[in-house]
């Protein structure tokens, strides 16, 4: 087995704390619309779908404390700020976009694979549960 297969239980502390900052319902979202550019604050509200004002705001926080989007506040009045992702937030999109269209390409073979384990699923589980008895 070669070092990088070594499994080291403060890396995988590591790789959970992060996955679940990018991997959460709403960092996804979020940063797959600043990959379109810069965005507002109420742009990123209107797109979306479904985020309440408190949430979009604890998403963006933790977004520019891991160094994923920076925060720019313009001297305006009303303050103007916009929100843009950094190169490592940039990295992530790159990272995030490629599980999506993995997702797409085998979107039919995982509808197959559920129907097949929701038909037989019940049947399995029983079986699994007496030969561990």
């Amino acid at each position: 087995m070669s070092p990088s297969h070594i499994h080291v239980p403060t890396d995988c502390r590591t790789v959970t704390e992060i996955l679940s900052r990018v991997g959460d319902k709403w960092s996804v979202q979020v940063v797959v619309q600043m990959g379109e550019g810069p965005k507002r604050f109420n742009e990123l509200r209107r797109a979306v779908t479904g985020i309440s004002q408190r949430m979009l705001t604890l998403t963006l926080r933790g977004l520019e404390r891991d160094g994923l989007v920076t925060r720019t506040v313009y001297p305006t009045i009303p303050p103007r700020v916009d929100y843009q992702l950094t190169g490592l937030g940039c990295s992530l999109l790159k990272t995030v976009r490629g599980l999506g269209d993995w997702a797409i390409q085998n979107r039919d073979e995982i509808l197959a694979a559920r129907q097949r384990f929701d038909a037989g699923g019940d049947e399995e589980l029983e079986r699994e549960r007496s030969d561990a008895a």
